[in-house]
C-alpha cells in the first residue's frame, strides 16, 4: 500500500491535472463484467501525462497494468494488485497522409473504421465490428473476416516500461496469429500509423453494415463476454470443436458457452472469474479427450 501512496504523491507533484482513481472496480472496465478493485488506476490525458505514469511505476518497483476497452481481459474476483494506466481517454486520430492516418493506442477500433471511411479510405472494415482499442488490436494483431491489423499497421510508437519512446515499422511488429512484438506487455503503445486505400465512401460504408449483420447474427452481442475465447487451433475452429463436443450451453454459475456461437463463452448475470476458468478447465478437457486438440485461451487472465 506505501508504494501506492508514494506513487499517487509523485504522479500529483509532476501532473496535478492527471485523474486518479481508488480501488475502481475492474468489472467496470472490461467487457466480461468481471473482476474486482484495482488499489490505484490512472486516466491520462496526453503523453506527458502517460509518460510519467510510465516512468513513476518503473521507478518505485510498482507493477503496471494498461488498460484501453478492456476487451481482451478476465480479471480475478480479488481484484489485482496493480497500477492500472487506463487509456480510455488517449483517442485522438488524424490523417497523416492521402492514405493513411495516426491513431492514439485508447482510440475505439470501431471509430478508427469509421473515420476512415469517412475519409474514403478501405482496408479497416473488418475492424468496424471489433470492440477494443487501437493498442490492444496492435497487440495482438486483431482479426476478423479474412483481415487484420497486420495487413494495415505500417509504424507503431512506443514507451518502455522505463519510459523511453521507440517505435517500430514494418515486419519488426513481428505479427503473427493474435501475436506481435507487444504481446509480452513489456511495451506500451502510443499510437500507430495505419496504411489504407482510397475507395468510395458508400461502398466502404456498406461493406460495414454487411459485416455487422453478420456478427450480429452469429456472436451472441446481448451478453457480456471477451470475445472468442479460445484461440483457432491450425486448420479447425474452436468453436466448431467445441459444438461437435455438445458443450453449447454448459454453463458453471453465471458463466455459459453461448448458445448462439460455441466459441464464446458469456456472462449470463453474476458470473465470476472463477465461474469463468472453471468452465474453461471443463471445455478443455472435454475437448481435449474427446477430439485430441488442445485448446489454448486467447482471452488474457490478469490476477
Amino acid at each position: 500500500m506505501e508504494n501506492y501512496i508514494e506513487l499517487e504523491q509523485l504522479l500529483f507533484g509532476s501532473c496535478p491535472a492527471l485523474e486518479l482513481r481508488h480501488d475502481e472496480m475492474l468489472s467496470d472496465h472490461t467487457s466480461f463484467r468481471i473482476g474486482g478493485p484495482a488499489p490505484l488506476m490512472a486516466f491520462p490525458r496526453t503523453m506527458e501525462e502517460v509518460g510519467a505514469c510510465v516512468r513513476s511505476a518503473w521507478g518505485l518497483g510498482v507493477r503496471m497494468e494498461v488498460i484501453g476497452k478492456g476487451t481482451n481481459f478476465l480479471a480475478a474476483d480479488a481484484g489485482v494488485n496493480a497500477f492500472f494506466l487506463n487509456t480510455g481517454l488517449l483517442t485522438q486520430m488524424e490523417l497523416s497522409g492521402n492514405q493513411s492516418i495516426t491513431v492514439q493506442g485508447g482510440a475505439p477500433l470501431s471509430r478508427v473504421a469509421l473515420f476512415a471511411a469517412q475519409n474514403s479510405l478501405t482496408g479497416l472494415e473488418f475492424a468496424h465490428g471489433i470492440p477494443g482499442s487501437l493498442g490492444g488490436a496492435v497487440a495482438m494483431n486483431a482479426g476478423a473476416y479474412d483481415g487484420e491489423m497486420a495487413a494495415v499497421t505500417v509504424t507503431t510508437d512506443y514507451l518502455t516500461q522505463a519510459g523511453e519512446h521507440h517505435s517500430v515499422s514494418g515486419k519488426a511488429h513481428e505479427f503473427g496469429y493474435r501475436r506481435s512484438v507487444f504481446s509480452d506487455k513489456r511495451r506500451i503503445i502510443i499510437s500507430s500509423v495505419l496504411q489504407l486505400k482510397p475507395g468510395q465512401e458508400q461502398v466502404i460504408r456498406a461493406r460495414m453494415s454487411e459485416l455487422a449483420a453478420r456478427r450480429k447474427q452469429s456472436q451472441p452481442l446481448e451478453y457480456p463476454s471477451a470475445g472468442s475465447m479460445f484461440k483457432r487451433p491450425p486448420g479447425q475452429y474452436a468453436g466448431t470443436l467445441i459444438d461437435q463436443c455438445g458443450l453449447k450451453g454448459r454453463a458453471v454459475g453465471g458463466a455459459q458457452v453461448s448458445e448462439k456461437h460455441a466459441g464464446f463463452i458469456v456472462n449470463r448475470g453474476g458470473a465470476t472469474c472463477a465461474d469463468v476458468l472453471e468452465l474453461v478447465r471443463q471445455v478443455k478437457s472435454t475437448v481435449q479427450e474427446k477430439t485430441g486438440v488442445a485448446l489454448e485461451m486467447e482471452v488474457k487472465v490478469i490476477r
